[in-house]
């Protein structure tokens, strides 16, 4: 049960729990009781001693018996937040609503309250005494309703007011003076009269009274609710990395978080009230103060910095009240983004293989794998030379793993395989209605969708001449324009290019831009045809055997079907590369999936699956050269000697076929084999294209290109 307080309190009690640390749903007063102080001396005091203890279970009440500046100097020490809401009356009351950011509420004076004190006054005047001899004193004004109460019973009653103490102190002694016996009024009017010789009637009741105390409970209940919101929201800004600022009306800064203050070199402290204009001109938030607009996403510099601002008007029920700023640098978007593209890259953006995926320990192919790893170690551009499957998309996913840019996309794009409409599109991305058919909403191009990671533009020899100028532009700027756009995006992507084709050639003859090669020719590598490192031939051949093998359901030995294979397979010159030397090793696997002792497939049985292995037997009067002539445990094959692994048909004796002498040659027989291949397919396409080996586009351009040229 509270007492009266001789002493204001040093403190308040605290062992009740904040209110974040019992969590935000939870009632305020469940967290703990309200904390209301009655402050008033004398009469007020002691109606105060009767009421409180009606109200310990909702709020604990502390009734402050000194003058309102012992009540200003003891809530400066305490800690904010202590005390929820002041209870008084009279001149102390409005001194303290005054001066205090706390709510402060005041008994209010009833009409009963007046009715009951004079009452009361008219019993305590002696007789014969007229009403004239009493007073009504009242504080700052008279009330208008007690004139219009005195007219209405006719009263004679005279109305008074005071300001002060001292104030208070004149009148009563004039209203001795002038014959006044007793005075209604508050506690300070009251004792004063006492002391005059007087008589005083306390002019609140304990219904005031306790009407003060319902509101002040209330106030403090919505009060605390209050605090609570703005002290979550305080905890949500203060660990927010974005810059947010609050300013009022004036553009004067209201609320404010560390990582502004941070931004504008101040201190959070030193920011509130000052207007944002004078600490940082550049986010200018005027236009919104006036227009009540939003401004999204506006670049500023500041400080050696830019920075994305929005600035938002705050409005409360329609009406303006200031406007709200946020902040954040540039570098952090650029952080997210490369986080996000990293996180979701889709499975077709994942480069799957290393440089260690490019098998072979020919002293070409580890040359190859030597110098791609130090290209990786650059974000420089790469020219790879190479014929049709020898790996030249293999080699840029291992480049790429090798990067650092392996954590971002790797995305290909073969520039021979699409209209030049389509390619541009593609490359380069365009904005909503760019075209008829466009996507809604517009569409990023392989670039932008590569931005951090690298492109691969296979076939870079067939772009067109319009495409090739675009090219270089996003090479020399870092930056793609879509179709449609006027604002170009900018794009960190590194360029791997590949090609068959001798570009200087194609410059030469006008099909080519000089510039663009130049570009594009910075690190060059040049990848081997098989036919120059079959020394790898007896390592690749059961690596993909043992696939293909896998994925017909086969169950054949790898090692007996290689060593039948081997011989034949290092008679042929290769034009289809690795890629060939796969795609006849599937076909074989597929076709002999059923035979489990390999050597129950003879020679002339492997001839048909293949049949341009069997377009070499002619030349085969010599014995295999050492390096190809064993099998993949190193045993030695004599290709002169019978067979005792059961393979039928005339031994074989085999020789390499004379060295091919000039590239005319080479697309001749090359020719002559795709001509052979059609016939046997009665001139179907997909047919030959599937025995080859090979796509439609690289069968098309062969054809092409042996016709042209």
């Amino acid at each position: 049960m509270p007492t009266p307080a001789a002493e204001l309190p040093p403190r308040l009690p605290t062992g009740a729990a904040s209110p974040l640390r019992t969590g935000l749903s939870q009632p305020v007063t469940a967290v703990r009781k309200p904390v209301i102080w009655a402050v008033g001396i004398s009469k007020l005091g002691e109606l105060y001693r009767d009421i409180v203890p009606d109200y310990a279970a909702q709020a604990e009440v502390q009734i402050i018996d000194k003058g309102y500046e012992t009540v200003i100097d003891a809530l400066e020490r305490l800690p904010a937040g202590s005390v929820d809401g002041i209870v008084a009356a009279g001149s102390n009351g409005a001194f303290l609503r005054e001066r205090l950011a706390l709510p402060v509420v005041l008994v209010k004076v009833t009409g009963f309250d007046v009715m009951h004190a004079l009452a009361r006054a008219r019993r305590a005047l002696p007789p014969p005494s007229p009403a004239s001899r009493i007073a009504l004193v009242s504080y700052a004004r008279p009330a208008p309703e007690f004139e219009r109460f005195k007219s209405a019973f006719h009263l004679d009653v005279a109305q008074h007011a005071y300001f002060d103490r001292h104030d208070a102190e004149d009148l009563v002694h004039r209203l001795r003076d002038e014959g006044t016996e007793v005075i209604v009024g508050p506690g300070l009017v009251t004792e004063l009269a006492e002391r005059a010789g007087l008589t005083g009637v306390f002019l609140y009741s304990q219904d005031s009274v306790r009407a003060a105390f319902d509101t002040a409970l209330e106030v403090a209940r919505f009060g605390r609710i209050e605090a609570q919101r703005r002290e979550r929201l305080d905890t949500v800004l203060r660990h927010l990395h974005e810059g947010v600022a609050a300013v009022d009306l004036n553009g004067r800064i209201e609320a404010i978080n560390a990582s502004m203050a941070g931004m504008l070199g101040v201190s959070v402290a030193d920011a509130l009230g000052r207007p944002l204009d004078a600490i940082a001109p550049a986010l200018d938030i005027s236009r919104t103060l006036e227009r009540a607009s939003a401004e999204l996403e506006a670049i500023v510099s500041m400080a050696g910095k830019t920075w994305v601002i929005n600035r938002i008007p705050l409005l409360d029920q329609g009406t303006l009240t200031g406007a709200l700023l946020t902040c954040q640098d540039s570098q952090s978007f650029a952080r997210v983004d490369r986080s996000l593209r990293s996180r979701h890259r889709p499975r077709h953006l994942v480069a799957r293989y290393r440089l260690d995926d490019l098998i072979g320990d020919s002293d070409a192919m580890t040359q190859v794998r030597a110098l791609a790893r130090r290209y990786a170690r650059t974000d420089a551009t790469v020219l790879v030379h190479g014929e049709s499957g020898t790996g030249k998309e293999l080699l840029a996913q291992g480049i790429h793993n090798a990067s650092r840019r392996r954590d971002y996309p790797f995305v290909a794009i073969n520039c021979a395989a699409f209209p030049e409409t389509l390619l541009e599109s593609e490359l380069f991305g365009y904005e909503d209605g760019a075209f008829s058919g466009a996507r809604r909403g517009g569409k990023a191009g392989l670039f932008e969708t590569a931005h951090n990671g690298t492109i691969f533009l296979d076939e870079i020899g067939e772009m067109p001449m319009p495409l090739q100028t675009r090219l270089l532009r996003v090479l020399q700027e870092r930056e793609v324009l879509r179709l449609g756009a006027t604002e170009p995006v900018p794009c960190d992507v590194r360029v791997i290019a590949a090609t068959h084709r001798d570009l200087r050639q194609r410059v030469a003859a006008g099909w080519f831009r000089e510039d663009l090669y130049y570009r594009l020719n910075i690190l060059r590598m040049v990848l081997p045809p098989l036919r120059e490192r079959m020394d790898d031939l007896p390592r690749l051949t059961p690596l993909f055997l043992e696939r293909a093998l896998a994925r017909a359901g086969a169950r054949m030995s790898v090692e007996a079907l290689q060593a039948s294979l081997l011989p034949l397979l290092a008679m042929y010159h290769w034009p289809g590369n690795v890629r060939e030397l796969e795609n006849l090793l599937e076909r074989i696997a597929v076709v002999c999936a059923d035979v489990v002792d390999a050597r129950e497939i003879s020679r002339a049985r492997l001839v048909e699956i293949a049949p341009e292995l069997g377009a070499m037997t002619d030349r085969m009067d010599g014995p295999l050269p050492p390096d190809v002539s064993k099998t993949n445990n190193g045993r030695e094959m004599d290709a002169r000697a019978p067979r005792t692994d059961g393979v039928t048909g005339p031994g074989i004796e085999a020789t390499l076929p004379a060295p091919l002498t000039g590239r005319a040659r080479r697309a001749a027989e090359e020719l002559a084999r795709i001509h052979a291949t059609l016939a046997a397919c009665n001139g179907d396409r997909s047919a030959a294209c599937e025995a080859l080996g090979i796509s439609r586009s690289t069968l098309w351009r062969k054809l092409r290109d042996t016709v042209g040229g």
